[in-house]
């Protein structure tokens, strides 16, 4: 960083405190007002319903008839601006608002490429993708609507360099570049999201109807957002609230025909003068999923329901939001058990288990939820703001808090009474200082953590102990543009101060189950944790470059260096998990990780071409892992019956591959698009000691992946059906053999093919009103039986030595209608 830079910083800081200018008073007199037309660059006519976007003020308008638009009341400084429109390029200018009316025009192109997207996921300011160093991806709207999923990580398990670890149809969690886990942090509307994500049954508490668009860091972003984002980021952006004058709504309407699924969702926003509020309710439930195979697989339905409200209000000092957020699901445990001579499954009816009951056909298509379930609740409340200051910087700040209440129970005897228990508060905040921008830089400041504190001890079994930790990290980015080469950086320096309690435990004389001991109870309990008390901290830190040659094509390439601390899970655990099969063993003297991946990436696109190219590698060192431990007679290693024990490990890994992405638009409504992406995951072991050939590769590292998309998009005026669409989509998975065969950890999972076939648009009023849009999509056409690598499920065998064991499939044909109708009201007319 240039020298005159540090002297500025340091320069404006100062000022800032001797001359308040943290006070907003000077503004109150300035405001702006933008305005103009949009155009098709063809025909010159104006483009009604276009939309016009700031996303650093979050900000939304439409255009009228006329093709015009007009914001108000906007504060003053420069801001980027996007102009979309279905069909067409989408445009973005820096544009300098001053007092009064600054006036812009846009013209638009017809086009059946975009690469022009701007995302705000791990920038201090709005970016355009391509012209951002750092591997990002985008995932809008329409792709979320027009493809089948079964809840919200799922969604976008199929982009190039993204997968998920599932559990059925409605556990999935995230994983990037073959990393996952506590290295994956997924954020809700740029909030961290934190609910017990160490547990390998844990899915993502989010309302997927809720999801507007996705954006998706591939790759460290600890600079940004410290420990836990090492690998990557997914920002889930809920739906915005309605552009200025105006009221929205829709209902959704969605059924899946493998599980029944039935799922329903409202929502209603108005904006006026400023002030803007959002509602939605959603629920949705399914009975357990099938295959050809293992017909209906027990304990995979779920019953989940979900709320959020936010009240927003935009002023010439900038915005400020508060949203709420809840998520409840009621969500089955399954556990593979089945009998012998029908190898139907089989329901756990007394705690000692000695023998078991056959799950009837009626109850595996009921949606009654079984005694033995998780019931999952996530609360969170958040504020975002971002003031615009006299001086021309930016305070951006955002706090939050999230109560996760996870309860497994798995007591027959005992129904009400939870085997694990926990109780997760997560306290978040996040403040960055925009500095007002010198000879085109821009440098921000910024400071975020959290305080957490997770209480296990209401429960009857503890896989971890109660535990309390705080986080703390300030950085430093900046970022400049030189014609056609942009540069951006930055450091960080994390602490986590990480405590766990010690617990001791007694039998309760009337249900013989166990209970945390407290005081003068633990004299003659069972010590199972000691207190641990550990500080990790490390340097972060990324610089890339992104050149572009011409407007269609570029070349980007970053270094960025990530920190995670352990989690609770690999220092403390030492139990048994419900609903996962797993006696888990954790390791106290584990050391912090750090990665330093090296990005190189090439993009191209003209009207009808679109090519993207990346390519990573990534060295990991203090890599931590799960390994299967086996017994001194070589069988696998069992203090519990009927568990696997597993103990984490760690080593030094290197991963690397890429992703490769072709999208040829022969003409305007024609689309074929094609990826395919691959990561190599070696393990590299500890210093002098040898790899032997069963552990040289990582453990649960998804295999190639590659798609393939035809799509017609059309019109039928004579029935009144617009942006209508047909598709028909394969999906490959390559054999994966590169696998942790040590231990007996995981074993190899051949290859498959799926089809997906979809088809749907929207229905038109005679005065050209959307009435219903609808989507009828079916993945796994042909029924094919198949694992995903990632699948839990893969591993829930009961029968070893069995000829029919197997493990459970994966979902067979799985046929969705899902309708939207949507509603639309301008306000100005009142």
């Amino acid at each position: 960083m240039p020298k005159f830079l540090l002297i500025y910083i340091a320069g404006q800081i100062f000022f800032s405190l001797c001359n308040n200018t943290f006070a907003f008073t000077n503004y109150n007199n300035d405001k702006s007002i933008l305005k103009g037309k949009i155009t098709d660059a063809k025909t010159n006519l104006p483009l009604q319903g276009a939309s016009i976007i700031i996303p650093d003020i979050k900000l939304t308008t439409i255009t009228n008839t006329n093709g015009e638009y007009e914001l108000t009341n906007l504060p003053v400084g420069k801001f980027l601006i996007e102009i979309k429109y279905e069909g067409y390029k989408t445009v973005t200018k820096n544009i300098l608002l001053f007092k009064g009316t600054v006036t812009e025009n846009f013209v638009l192109e017809e086009s059946a490429t975009e690469i022009s997207e701007v995302v705000v996921t791990g920038t201090t300011k709005a970016t355009q993708i391509k012209r951002n160093p750092v591997p990002i991806v985008l995932v809008n709207h329409d792709y979320l609507i027009t493809n089948l999923s079964t809840n919200a990580i799922d969604a976008i398990a199929k982009i190039p360099g993204v997968r998920a670890v599932t559990t059925g149809p409605n556990i999935s969690k995230p994983f990037i570049r073959g990393l996952g886990y506590n290295r994956i942090l997924t954020l809700y509307d740029g909030i961290r999201q934190e609910g017990q994500q160490w547990g390998d049954e844990h899915g993502v508490e989010v309302d997927q109807y809720a999801i507007n668009r996705v954006e998706v860091i591939k790759g460290p972003a600890s600079l940004s957002y410290g420990s836990d984002a090492l690998a990557g980021v997914v920002n889930l952006i809920p739906t915005q609230p309605a552009p200025e004058g105006k009221a929205i709504g829709n209902i959704i309407t969605d059924y899946q025909s493998n599980n029944n699924m039935v799922g329903t969702s409202a929502m209603l926003s108005a904006t006026k003068n400023g002030i803007e509020w959002l509602a939605r309710f959603s629920h949705k439930q399914a009975a357990d999923y099938q295959n050809k195979i293992d017909g209906r697989v027990f304990g995979t339905a779920f019953n989940e329901t979900d709320a959020n409200a936010s009240l927003g209000i935009h002023r010439k000092w900038g915005y400020s939001h508060i949203d709420f957020v809840m998520y409840d699901d009621l969500q089955e445990i399954p556990d593979g058990s089945r009998d012998s001579s029908s190898w139907k499954f089989t329901r756990q009816i007394t705690d000692i288990d000695t023998a078991r009951q056959i799950v009837s056909n009626a109850d595996l298509k009921s949606y009654r939820i079984e005694k033995l379930h998780q019931y999952v609740q996530h609360y969170r409340i958040f504020s975002s703001n971002n003031f615009i200051l006299n001086n021309g910087g930016r305070i951006l700040l955002n706090v939050g808090y999230q109560r996760s209440i996870r309860r497994e129970f798995n007591h027959p005897d005992y129904a009400t009474i939870p085997g694990l228990y926990l109780q997760l508060n997560s306290y978040t905040y996040d403040i960055k200082y925009s500095l007002p921008d010198i000879k085109d830089w821009n440098v921000t400041l910024g400071l975020n953590g959290m305080y957490q504190n997770n209480i296990v001890t209401n429960g009857t079994e503890f896989i971890i102990p109660s535990y309390h930790q705080f986080d703390i990290g300030p950085f430093i980015t900046a970022k400049k543009t030189f014609n056609k080469l942009d540069i951006s950086g930055g450091l960080r320096y994390d602490f986590r101060s990480f405590n766990n309690n010690a617990l001791y435990t007694k039998k309760n004389l009337s249900t013989n189950l166990e209970t945390a001991a407290f005081g003068i109870d633990t004299i003659g309990a069972q010590k199972i944790f000691s207190q641990v008390n550990k500080l990790f901290s490390g340097f972060s830190g990324s610089i890339g470059a992104t050149y572009n040659f011409t407007n269609q094509f570029a070349i980007k390439a970053n270094i960025s260096r990530g920190f995670r601390s352990p989690n609770i899970s690999e220092i403390s655990s030492n139990g048994l998990h419900p609903g996962t099969n797993i006696y888990q063993i954790g390791n106290p003297n584990f050391k912090s990780e750090f990665s330093l991946q090296e990005d190189i990436g090439f993009v191209y696109s003209s009207k009808f071409l679109a090519i993207e190219f990346n390519l990573f590698n990534n060295t990991i060192s203090n890599y931590i892992y799960n390994q299967k431990l086996i017994a001194s007679n070589g069988q696998d290693s069992v203090i519990i019956p009927g568990n696997q024990t597993f103990q984490f490990q760690s080593s030094r890994a290197n991963l690397y591959g890429g992703e490769l992405s072709i999208d040829i638009h022969p003409f305007k409504n024609l689309h074929f698009e094609n990826s395919i992406s691959t990561v190599y995951a070696l393990n590299k072991g500890v210093n002098g000691k040898a790899v032997s050939d069963s552990e040289k590769y990582l453990p649960f590292i998804p295999p190639l992946h590659g798609t393939s998309e035809l799509k017609l998009e059309f019109n039928c005026n004579e029935l009144h059906i617009q942006h209508a669409f047909a598709k028909i989509g394969l999906e490959y998975y390559a054999t994966q053999n590169r696998v942790y065969t040590a231990f007996n950890t995981e074993t190899a999972t051949p290859a498959y093919s799926l089809i997906n076939v979809g088809i749907g648009g929207n229905i038109m009023s005679k005065k050209n009103k959307p009435i219903v849009n609808a989507y009828l999509m079916a993945n796994n056409v042909f029924d094919v039986t198949y694992w995903d690598h990632l699948s839990r499920l893969k591993y829930f065998t009961s029968y070893p030595n069995d000829p029919r064991e197997h493990g459970i499939y994966n979902m067979g044909r799985n046929i969705s209608l899902k309708l939207s109708f949507p509603f639309n009201y301008d306000l100005k007319k009142i």
